[in-house]
């Protein structure tokens, strides 16, 4: 046999295995319970600092433009 038939066969039958079976593990690690709070506070980071309001950036022009 040559190596392309030994990859080729080991390709079909083992690596699609391993394959698949991260693809399982990757899944549920993801859905894991308790991972929605880790990723609600991974989402909320571009947030985090943003302290400003656009209502209270427009009524502070406001006062500015009448002074």
């Amino acid at each position: 046999m040559d190596t392309y038939s030994i990859l080729r066969q080991l390709a079909d039958s083992w690596v699609l295995l391993v394959m698949f079976a991260f693809f399982v593990g990757v899944v549920i690690w993801a859905f894991r319970p308790g991972s929605t709070k880790t990723y609600d506070q991974i989402a909320n980071i571009p947030l985090k600092g943003d302290d400003t309001h656009p209502e209270t950036d427009d009524d502070t022009r406001k006062e500015q433009d009448h002074d």
